[in-house]
C-alpha cells in the first residue's frame, strides 16, 4: 500500500511481482491490473537482480512501479 496519501503523486502505482521468468517479469497493480515490467538491459543482465526480484515475488512484497512506462523504481517504501 502507498503510505503517502498526497494526492499530487498519481505516477507512482503499487504492485506485486506475481510472476518472475527470464527475460519477464510480471506486477499486478494494487487497481488489480498486471502489467509486464520494463527492464533496463542492466537489470536483464544482472543475476542478482533476478535472485532478488525472485526473492520478493515469494515474499509478496509490494513495489512503486510508475505509472507510465512500468518501470521499477529505485526509491521505495516499507509499511510494517
Amino acid at each position: 500500500m502507498l503510505i503517502d496519501n498526497n494526492p499530487q503523486i498519481h505516477t507512482i502505482t503499487p504492485a506485486q511481482i506475481t510472476k518472475v521468468f527470464y527475460p519477464y517479469v510480471i506486477a499486478k497493480t494494487e487497481a488489480g491490473r498486471y502489467v509486464n515490467i520494463n527492464l533496463s538491459d542492466k537489470e536483464r543482465r544482472d543475476p542478482l537482480f533476478w535472485e532478488s526480484i525472485a526473492n520478493i515475488a515469494k515474499a509478496k512484497l509490494w513495489v512503486p512501479v510508475g505509472e507510465r512506462f512500468h518501470q521499477l523504481l529505485s526509491y521505495d517504501w516499507m509499511l510494517v
